[in-house]
């Protein structure tokens, strides 16, 4: 279930905006403290991503610190700090507005469509860039321009007072999707998120590095964890949904499985995020002791990092379940097939993300390159065994005279098995897929590295046989040049069978 939210939580969300600190100017509202933002080089910050800007003139400056001392030594520092806070905080809400910044509860944000939230993502972390390392960086200079060394901690306390309340409401966003339904789908733009708050914490740890200020730090550190627990929780979660995907219907043409397809591609965006991931995944995939699921030993892979393990144990998993639905093909050799194509793909995806292929390693891509070619080698052997069988001499001659003594009547029955199983294979297997062109003429070269050797010899032995006696057209059917040229139609995914095409 969703958590409870307060609707009394708000959030800011980043609306689209070109703004950026180095390039564009910010204009707050008027009064006292209303001027154009310059930007100014930081002179005291560790931190170098922080760009200062003046929010108010140098002579502007001087008049208003004329102002706090005197009313500081009339005795009016509270309503000294609370007359500020009120106008900055006015200054605040401009430039967040300026920098498309709108308020949205947290429920509201769990409501959204996912896509709608990807969007808002993007815009927040340009947005929340600015807020810290320009706007309460430089609303914190003003402080201490204005009030440092006029009575103790007035600029900090100054400071909290103006920026508080939108700081933890802007830091509400990545909170919101941090404790939000867990879903495959949200895991890069929850990394996304989490690279942009640990690349920010250094910042945020140099503005907000008083006593006062400790809610907005730990705001932060806690949504980084968070952001982290739900990243681990959402792999985890992807390797049982991929274990236990249910769909039975086979595959038209034991052509590639959208679930092949989909698990590939996440895994090679998880490995774009191998730096992140790598710090955040500290444990070796749990791969329990249920019989219903793969054997996995991980001492031969001892020398991989836990992220590593759990992209190969992904890879398992899927590879578990595709032979469970290969099961629901009636025709053995087809399923041969299905097994080969998924392999196959997912070698071939391996072997084109350089990340991904020193991730997973050649150790085990030579184990996956095996079970793909042990595939194919089990669908010639079921579906080409009987037909070269009936190519064989055995049975053919009767027994004495070995050069004269041929069965035409069985050798005719020979040649109409043969034809009759051969055009029965062409029927089916041209409605077979095999997507990968090169897979696909290796497997044609294969088969007919085997079936044309034997019927050209078999056909150059026993012609003259047939032809000698009554309607040999009707058994001397193809020629060896009609089998090379129909076997070219197998594995093309026709949705109808074409026609044999004889010469």
């Amino acid at each position: 279930e969703e958590p409870s939210v307060s609707p009394s939580l708000t959030v800011e969300v980043g609306e689209d905006t070109t703004v950026t600190p180095e390039e564009e100017e910010l204009n707050s509202p008027g009064g006292s403290g209303s001027s154009r933002l310059t930007r100014r080089r930081s002179s005291y910050r560790s931190t170098s991503s922080i760009r200062e800007m003046d929010l108010i003139s140098p002579e502007a400056v001087s008049d208003l610190r004329s102002i706090v001392q005197r009313m500081v030594a009339a005795g009016y520092s509270r309503e000294c700090i609370q007359v500020y806070g009120t106008v900055r905080k006015s200054a605040m809400e401009a430039i967040f507005k300026q920098l498309g910044i709108v308020k949205i509860s947290i429920g509201d944000v769990q409501r959204l469509e996912w896509e709608v939230v990807e969007g808002k993502i993007r815009k927040w972390i340009r947005a929340a860039k600015v807020c810290i390392r320009v706007v309460f960086s430089s609303e914190k200079r003003l402080c201490e321009q204005l009030f440092d060394g006029i009575c103790t901690a007035m600029d900090e306390t100054c400071f909290m007072e103006t920026v508080k309340a939108s700081a933890l409401r802007l830091f509400t966003f990545p909170e919101a999707i941090s404790i939000s339904r867990r879903s495959p789908e949200k895991l890069f733009k929850i990394l996304d998120l989490h690279d942009a708050l640990t690349d920010m914490l250094p910042d945020i740890e140099a503005i907000f590095d008083s006593d006062s200020s400790d809610a907005i730090r730990a705001q932060a550190v806690e949504i980084q964890s968070r952001l982290a627990e739900a990243a681990r929780g959402i792999l985890s979660e992807f390797e049982n949904a991929v274990l236990r995907e249910p769909s039975i219907v086979p595959v038209p043409g034991g052509t590639i499985h959208p679930l092949t397809r989909y698990v590939m591609n996440y895994i090679v965006m998880i490995s774009d995020y191998k730096q992140t991931l790598d710090d955040l995944i500290m444990s070796n995939p749990s791969t329990g002791s249920d019989p219903n699921t793969p054997d996995m030993d991980f001492t031969e892979l001892d020398s991989k990092s836990p992220l590593d393990l759990h992209l190969i144990w992904l890879i398992v998993v899927l590879h578990f379940n595709l032979e469970e639905k290969s099961k629901h093909y009636r025709d053995t050799s087809l399923a041969h097939i299905f097994i080969m194509n998924n392999i196959h793909y997912i070698v071939q995806k391996v072997k084109r993300s350089p990340e991904l292929r020193e991730m997973i390693g050649d150790h085990y891509l030579r184990k996956l390159t095996g079970i793909f070619r042990h595939a194919a080698t089990n669908y010639q052997r079921a579906t080409w065994v009987r037909v070269l069988n009936s190519l064989r001499d055995e049975g053919l001659h009767v027994s004495g005279s070995f050069s004269s003594g041929v069965s035409r009547s069985a050798l005719r029955e020979r040649f109409k098995a043969f034809n009759t199983m051969f055009e029965e294979v062409h029927r089916t297997q041209s409605t077979w897929s095999v997507p990968d062109a090169q897979l696909r003429e290796e497997l044609r070269i294969s088969l007919s590295e085997h079936l044309i050797p034997a019927y050209r010899s078999f056909l150059g032995r026993f012609r003259g046989h047939i032809e000698s006696g009554r309607h040999p057209e009707n058994y001397l059917k193809y020629s060896v040049e009609d089998i090379e040229t129909i076997v070219l139609d197998f594995f093309e995914g026709y949705t109808t069978p074409p026609h044999l095409r004889r010469r």
